[in-house]
């Protein structure tokens, strides 16, 4: 992926030095008022793998069926802080670029539509931060949106988990994961994800999962909205990219997951779509570069 010398965001807060874990965290659900995160459905996978759990019970768990986390906050001073190597500070140049990438062409995108982009905020951390309305942040979690205070959170090292642990590798398959996320704003703009969270407790569990999974398929059909733009103003692609992120979006389909558990595939309980259906709505947006092309929640086949 060619990203150096593209410019930078500044929407960016760098906790990673932060002693406190960057401020207190909400006293309100783990993930409420939010969507989950693509990381989430990581920490899900990994959980299953080393605790020998159903990674889909972790996965409901983290949607609302456990108490919040609570962030233990560690007095000033008590802890140092840690200095970043030459990769962390890369992949913080890169992240930066890339955020910047996504502000460029969603402000083209709206702007085309006749409305404004508001940018969100993207917030590096280690270990554990506060959020401004989504519960604690901490890097169990993945990378996340929180539509409370408008900003993605990611902890660097999850980028490595989606190298060794996952099978990812790749700048195009980490990008697309700060792109998904973005996505999420995109969709709290719009009204979508306000929309979709009105219905949490009026229908089913099961139909409030399929309403789940077309929010995140969105998500990544997003991701490859910016994706396509993105290459045809800067030419970003080199080969392998969109295979990398097809892979990365392979990786975390809820198949996948319940596969790697030994137990039978429950369409019913999926919530954020199959693999396939994961690489193919990131194909879609990559392909068409239209909003209107993402619609899933009228879409027949998924």
């Amino acid at each position: 992926m060619k990203w150096e010398g593209n410019r930078e965001s500044n929407n960016v807060e760098d906790r990673r030095d932060d002693p406190g874990g960057g401020g207190t965290g909400s006293s309100g659900g783990l993930l409420g008022g939010r969507s989950i995160g693509i990381g989430t459905i990581v920490v899900a996978l990994l959980g299953g793998w080393i605790f020998n759990i159903n990674p889909m019970t972790i996965l409901s768990l983290l949607s609302g069926g456990a108490p919040p986390a609570q962030i233990q906050q560690q007095p000033t001073g008590q802890r140092a802080p840690v200095p970043h190597s030459p990769a962390d500070d890369r992949m913080a140049k890169f992240v930066r670029t890339v955020l910047a990438d996504t502000e460029d062409v969603w402000k083209d995108v709206f702007a085309k539509g006749g409305a404004t982009y508001k940018e969100p905020r993207l917030v590096m951390y280690r270990g554990q931060t506060g959020t401004g309305g989504c519960g604690a942040g901490q890097s169990a979690m993945g990378p996340f949106y929180c539509p409370s205070d408008q900003k993605v959170y990611i902890d660097l090292a999850f980028y490595e988990t989606l190298t060794k642990r996952l099978g990812a590798p790749g700048e195009f398959a980490q990008a697309y994961v700060i792109a998904h996320e973005v996505g999420h704003h995109v969709q709290n703009l719009l009204g979508i994800s306000a929309k979709v969270d009105e219905m949490r407790g009026r229908v089913s569990k099961a139909e409030y999962n399929a309403l789940s999974v077309k929010l995140e398929l969105q998500a990544d059909c997003f991701a490859g909205v910016w994706a396509f733009n993105a290459n045809n103003s800067r030419q970003i692609l080199e080969g392998g990219d969109i295979a990398a992120a097809m892979n990365a979006a392979a990786k975390i389909g809820d198949d996948a997951l319940q596969r790697s558990a030994g137990g039978a595939v429950v369409p019913e309980s999926f919530t954020h779509g199959s693999s396939a259906q994961r690489q193919k709505w990131f194909e879609t947006g990559l392909k068409t570069g239209s909003v209107k092309a993402c619609d899933t929640f009228s879409a027949r086949n998924l």
